[in-house]
């Protein structure tokens, strides 16, 4: 199987804080996998290393074995890498379609070109319908998948989402699980997911790996980890499902 992203022995740390601590990782093209752990594990840190917001103190990224971990975040997503934040952020004043249509205008469409492209990712995500809306208008699980699209518009190969079922509702997680789970098949996508729902990590992900204090401390299928006893110890026996 081909291994799509290689992370050897990566470690930052921040005001001597170590928020990432000299962390091995490979995910292979085609997965999912989810990564957990309690808040101030490394996650987020360990996403803004992947995708260039940040660089390592030591360690080595590759992405398709092109190593990675020199470039800053917009030659990363030339590559093939996407994101999402924890918090939506799009253009409130720009239109759900307009706010799409931008990552496909930078990657050189003509306009009518991005306003198809960007029409068909809204339909991915069943916001067709409210592409004429100004996006600061939209429901929260409707800026969740605004903020996919706006991620999938760079037409990536890996994409890492950051938190997307934060603060919906067990039917709105488990309709979103739906839809990234058919977007997966639609576009060959590799998914690496940060999430706190235990209900969208067990149904959705293949393998997990679990965070602590910037190490890893378990990797396995979600049944194994639901047993393992240091994930039960350090999150799972706290965590919120």
């Amino acid at each position: 199987m081909l291994t799509l992203l290689k992370i050897d022995n990566l470690s930052k740390h921040f005001d001597g804080i170590q928020a990432i601590d000299n962390l091995s990782l490979t995910v292979n093209a085609f997965e999912i996998v989810g990564l957990i752990g309690p808040n101030g594990a490394g996650k987020t840190t360990l996403f803004q290393l992947i995708s260039g917001f940040e660089q390592p103190d030591k360690g080595t990224i590759l992405f398709n074995e092109k190593p990675i971990h020199h470039l800053k975040a917009p030659e990363i997503a030339q590559l093939g890498i996407a994101r999402t934040f924890q918090t939506a952020k799009p253009f409130a004043n720009l239109t759900v379609l307009e706010n799409v249509m931008m990552g496909f205008l930078r990657k050189g469409q003509s306009v009518p070109q991005a306003q198809e492209s960007a029409l068909h990712t809204l339909e991915h995500l069943t916001l067709g319908d409210q592409s004429k809306r100004l996006a600061d208008h939209l429901s929260l699980p409707d800026k969740k998948r605004l903020e996919i699209a706006r991620a999938l518009s760079i037409n990536p190969r890996l994409l890492l989402l950051d938190e997307v079922m934060a603060g919906l509702r067990p039917l709105e997680i488990d309709n979103l699980v739906i839809v990234l789970r058919q977007l997966k098949q639609q576009l060959n996508l590799t998914i690496v997911m940060i999430e706190h729902h235990m209900r969208a990590v067990m149904a959705f992900c293949q393998r997990i790996v679990v965070l602590h204090q910037g190490a890893k401390i378990a990797e396995d299928t979600p049944s194994a980890i639901q047993q393992h006893p240091d994930v039960i110890k350090t999150y799972l026996g706290t965590a919120a499902c």
